[in-house]
């Protein structure tokens, strides 16, 4: 998946992460979150970085010295509109999963560079196919449409601009 974008949406000004498949459909998920996530995931999406270490970076430093690193994110399902997720490390002791909610676990792959996932079962749930920024115009159509343009062009005046 890749991490779209952060943004607030009207009318409750409520932080929200867009999530869309990199391949295949190009799917989306949109991800109610919390402010200070938002803030964090905005943080390091723009390289920022606070004079004190925000909880994000505090939880990345402390994976880094316990030999740890983040391997993956998944966001795996939905339960009463509460999205969950979890996160993959690679320890010394092997592959380890923590539970996690998908707002952390982004804003820690955010630092981390650790790609983020989402289930195939949830995106067939919830995933939002992509609109149709242009449709596609068959050779005649869109012929058909240049010699209207045209025809416009050619036949107006200065007249039909007036009251």
């Amino acid at each position: 998946m890749e991490l779209v974008e952060v943004r607030i949406e009207p009318p409750d000004n409520t932080p929200v992460v867009f999530l869309r498949e990199q391949s295949g459909r190009h799917r989306g998920l949109a991800i109610m979150i919390g402010n200070a996530e938002a803030s964090s995931i905005h943080f390091a999406l723009k390289g920022l970085t606070a004079p004190r270490p925000m909880t994000h970076d505090l939880l990345v430093q402390l994976l880094t010295l316990l030999d740890a690193t983040v391997d993956r994110v998944v966001v795996t399902e939905i339960r009463e509109h509460t999205y969950y997720a979890t996160i993959h490390l690679q320890t010394a002791a092997g592959l380890r999963e923590l539970s996690s909610r998908p707002s952390d676990a982004m804003a820690i792959a955010t630092r981390t560079g650790a790609p983020i996932y989402a289930t195939s079962d949830l995106l067939d749930e919830v995933g939002q196919e992509p609109e149709a920024e242009h449709a596609e115009l068959g050779e005649g159509e869109a012929e058909m449409i240049l010699d209207e343009f045209r025809d416009f062009i050619e036949n107006i005046s200065p007249e039909d601009f007036s009251s």
